[in-house]
């Protein structure tokens, strides 16, 4: 997936506002929708209390957000993509909640130093090009003694979308065989649980806590599986441009997919894809 790796290491962030903005509706319909639950994970580690004021950082369309705000969090959410921050609004009024959204760059957040109890970014800093500062940003924006959540893809070659992806595009091309060690692709720069640890503690943080728990995500048919895989990311579309897959190579890549499926499922209802997730907590020194 040398494809993957090559996009995925040279992404301008300003120039990814309009992947993001594009892809948002089928994010917001697939990824976010499943991955509430892995917010709401990440959020009782960060011990997050009530009245407490929390910043999602690379928001998205609301799975780390929303959560916070059921929770009874102060929640202000920040992206890069407008559209995806409409969405989480729109999410939050149907659920009675209130957030604040704000259109910015998780890279130079423009807040104060000291301002929030809690920080934290699921499936957003880690794609940052320059991750490290992401992470500088949300330590600095929170209080002494305040904490910042990460929330990040361990080993790649244990997460089974990624692996059945791999596998459906290789019956159109043979050639595609999976990530290469090296670069590692953005969305799995953190996975060494040692890595997140000590990115976490570089930063200034201090009593962390890096837990990997397992995501369970239950997919009915091929195409629920390729839509939730094709909106993950902007990055699977840049491949699929790169390897020129065309519109009968796509079905038979659907095609793929609903067959594995079906053998995962064997006569349920629903096959269910497992993935290691990292959940990195650390406290800002007093």
């Amino acid at each position: 997936m040398n494809a993957m790796a090559e996009k995925s290491r040279n992404v301008d962030p300003s120039s990814t506002r309009s992947d993001w903005d594009r892809i948002a509706h089928g994010y917001d319909r697939t990824n976010t929708v499943t991955q509430m639950w892995l917010g709401e994970q990440s959020l009782r580690r960060a011990r997050l209390e009530p009245g407490e004021r929390f910043l999602d950082v690379a928001a998205g369309s609301g799975a780390l957000s929303i959560p916070a705000a059921r929770m009874r969090a102060q929640v202000v959410a920040v992206d890069q993509s407008p559209v995806m921050l409409q969405l989480l609004a729109a999410r939050a009024l149907q659920e009675g909640v209130s957030i604040e959204t704000r259109v910015m760059d998780g890279h130079t957040l423009d807040f104060e130093d000291n301002t929030f109890d809690v920080a934290g970014s699921q499936f957003g800093v880690m794609l940052f090009p320059d991750m490290p500062k992401g992470i500088r940003e949300l330590t600095r924006v929170v209080g002494h003694g305040g904490r910042v959540v990460m929330t990040v893809y361990g080993n790649p070659h244990e997460i089974d979308f990624l692996d059945y992806f791999v596998r459906a595009v290789a019956t159109v091309r043979p050639e595609f065989t999976g990530p290469p060690p090296e670069p590692v692709p953005l969305p799995f720069q953190l996975q060494d649980p040692h890595r997140l640890a000590t990115e976490l503690e570089r930063a200034g943080l201090e009593d962390i806590a890096v837990e990997t728990i397992t995501e369970e995500t239950a997919f009915e048919t091929g195409k629920q599986l390729w839509d939730w895989i094709r909106y993950s990311n902007p990055i699977v579309e840049s491949i699929l441009r790169e390897l020129r897959i065309e519109n009968d190579e796509l079905a038979a890549i659907e095609s793929a997919l609903e067959r594995l499926v079906r053998e995962t499922a064997s006569g349920q209802r629903a096959a269910v894809l497992k993935n290691p997730i990292h959940i990195g907590v650390g406290t800002k020194r007093a």
